[in-house]
């Protein structure tokens, strides 16, 4: 079974009660099932993990590295700032898809910017919770693509 990490950054845990008219009522713990249940379909083992951390969120990639065939990451605000998880995402030899519930691109113009995009293979974004199951399926297309 391959292993995807799904990493989720800070105040994804409010998913449902945050500003719902920009990420919408869906719950974090009900995006994790759709994984969970895409992932039992494909033969995909998920570990999915948020943390308002940055430093947690470095050690996940760092582990997702030895441990995975790929990374889905929802870095939420750290996307427009930080660069040492670019930088963790950049050290590691999986594949790495960036997912955002909402457009970047529509929002506020310090949000346009993403030192995740210029390591990851991929990335998806203003297509709400459906973006994390999309992701898996690239995913899974690309590690079909590698045997």
């Amino acid at each position: 079974m391959k292993t995807v990490y799904i990493l989720n950054g800070p105040n994804l845990n409010l998913l449902g009660t945050r500003e719902p008219e920009v990420y919408g009522k869906t719950t974090l713990a009900e995006i994790e099932q759709s994984c969970r249940d895409f992932g039992a379909k494909h033969g995909l083992e998920i570990q999915f993990l948020q943390s308002n951390h940055e430093g947690q969120l470095i050690d996940w990639i760092q582990d997702a590295g030895k441990k995975s065939q790929g990374i889905l990451i929802n870095p939420g605000a750290y996307t427009h700032t930080s660069i040492a998880i670019r930088d963790a995402l950049s050290a590691v030899h999986v594949p790495v898809i960036e997912i955002h519930l909402s457009n970047i691109h529509r929002r506020e113009q310090f949000r346009h910017r993403s030192y995740v995009s210029q390591v990851a293979t991929g990335v998806i974004c203003g297509l709400g919770p459906a973006g994390y199951v999309l992701g898996l399926q690239a995913f899974a297309g690309l590690v079909s693509s590698e045997r």
